[in-house]
């Protein structure tokens, strides 16, 4: 590990921004390619937005707590809440499920992370919550598939 940096903010829209910029800054470092900092940033967007509408419920109560680690020109983020956690986390990756359909929600954004990142796992925070866990490989290295 080359650095690490811990970030804690409330559970609310306005903070989504905030991550996503301040994972952004510190990935910089790694000098990536302006296309592959989009897509961490595409990434923790989705990450932090699922824990705050999803998570908590868009109630402005709790915290989010966002992990990145880097080592060589690999990023790995971790996004973590203490919400509601998922009840089905199989059900809630596949493309096109949300559990607010009244609302305008795609149901696309463990997809659109997996898509943006090389890895991706969503699994519960024991005792409450999930922790979505991605990396990213910053030096310009093809996405490998499994």
């Amino acid at each position: 590990m080359d650095n690490y940096m811990r970030l804690k903010i409330k559970a609310i829209s306005s903070n989504e921004a905030f991550a996503r910029s301040a994972v952004a800054a510190f990935c910089v470092d790694a000098n990536p390619t302006v296309d592959k900092l989009a897509d961490v940033k595409t990434a923790v967007s989705e990450a932090v937005t699922n824990s705050i509408v999803h998570g908590y419920n868009g109630s402005g109560e709790g915290e989010v707590e966002i992990y990145v680690e880097r080592s060589g020109n690999t990023v790995h983020i971790e996004v973590k809440d203490c919400g509601v956690g998922i009840e089905n986390i199989e059900k809630a990756r596949t493309p096109f499920f949300t559990t607010k359909p009244d609302e305008e929600r795609s149901g696309m954004g463990f997809t659109v992370m997996e898509s943006f990142m090389d890895s991706l796992s969503v699994e519960p925070n024991v005792p409450r919550g999930v922790v979505v866990k991605m990396s990213k490989n910053l030096d310009g290295a093809e996405k490998t598939t499994e």
